[in-house]
């Protein structure tokens, strides 16, 4: 059976280095669920790659089509912008890994099925999670602190305890050492669950 693995976590956790380290080491086993966004692109971000960069027009016409599992709307200070995720077929003997949210993750549950759905949540003390997400604002072209503030705080509502306990198949890494560590963690849960 195909599993889908999803990495959730709080902004600054780690979840995309992880997420590149993971695909380096299980690659030939794990097949990326790349998402979509309506937001700009950061410094760096390539379409397709890291996010496939859509218009509001474009996720109205897929969604239309009903080739949408989840979709999140963040009013952020520059406005609106949508996450989702487009359907996808699951591939005999293939898995799948997403980042996401914890709604996402749900989402995938309703569209997949519990027992094919694995959310695995990225932890890091608030302090370097803060100082990560400050250096990653600076690095941009024009940096928004109030929207970094803002998704810094709205993560302690959406990863509250009791919504974390309310994720069947619930996994965590701690990300608070070195890399190779979560490494270490992510190959016990990924051949665990096998």
């Amino acid at each position: 059976m195909s599993r889908i693995f999803c990495l959730v976590g709080k902004s600054g956790s780690g979840k995309d280095t992880l997420y590149k380290a993971i695909l380096e080491r299980w690659g030939r086993r794990l097949t990326p669920v790349i998402p979509c966004t309506t937001r700009p692109m950061r410094a760096g971000e390539r379409n397709g790659e890291d996010y496939f960069f859509m218009t509001q027009a474009e996720l109205a016409a897929l969604e239309e089509r009903g080739q949408v599992i989840e979709k999140r709307v963040y009013q952020t200070v520059q406005g609106p912008w949508t996450y989702f995720t487009r359907r996808f077929a699951l591939m005999e003997g293939r898995d799948y890994i997403a980042i996401t949210t914890l709604e996402g993750a749900r989402s995938f549950i309703g569209a997949f099925g519990e027992d094919a759905v694995c959310t695995v949540y990225l932890t890091l003390p608030d302090g370097e999670r803060l100082r990560r997400c400050l250096a990653r604002e600076e690095a941009q072209k024009s940096p928004d602190y109030a929207e970094l503030c803002r998704r810094f705080l709205a993560d302690e509502k959406d990863f509250a305890p009791e919504k974390l306990a309310s994720v069947p198949n619930l996994r965590q890494i701690s990300n608070a050492g070195a890399l190779e560590d979560a490494l270490r963690a992510w190959d016990a849960i990924y051949t665990e669950t096998k």
